[in-house]
């Protein structure tokens, strides 16, 4: 089971974040190179591991930068707003180590806080998260 363990200096204050790489989902991937089309690079971005997100969410400027086309929508809930239509996009997430996660992200504002992606519970159900307070660190396996 792939994994990796990252140590964040003040754990409680910051959250279990990480930096990954945000590619197009393997479909398109796959659907470009055999049409001989180029792939869009990764995008590097700051991700907060929330267990309290049902979906995985991303900045809009990360669908922009991979230039990809929505492929649904989906009305959320956040602590400020209620029916938020907002888009889905299918999105690779690279972790460090090389674990890699697909999942249906939705595009919305990250306003205010030091990341650009929430990875939520549609990417933590295919995984195991330890969280440990006490070492300053958490892991996620998938």
């Amino acid at each position: 089971m792939p994994s990796f363990t990252t140590r964040v200096a003040n754990l409680q204050q910051t959250g279990p974040v990480v930096q990954v790489q945000i590619g197009v989902g393997s479909a398109l991937k796959q659907h470009l190179r055999s049409k001989q089309q180029t792939v869009p690079s990764r995008v590097a971005a700051q991700a907060l591991i929330d267990t309290g997100a049902t979906g995985t969410v991303v900045n809009p400027g990360i669908v922009s930068s991979l230039n990809l086309n929505p492929v649904g929508s989906v009305l959320i809930h956040t602590p400020s707003s209620s029916n938020v239509r907002c888009l889905q996009y299918w999105l690779r997430l690279h972790f460090p180590a090389g674990v890699v996660a697909e999942a249906l992200a939705i595009s919305a504002p990250l306003q205010g806080q030091p990341i650009q992606c929430l990875v939520g519970r549609d990417v933590l159900r295919h995984g195991v998260l330890i969280y440990n307070g006490y070492m300053q660190d958490f892991t996620l396996s998938f």
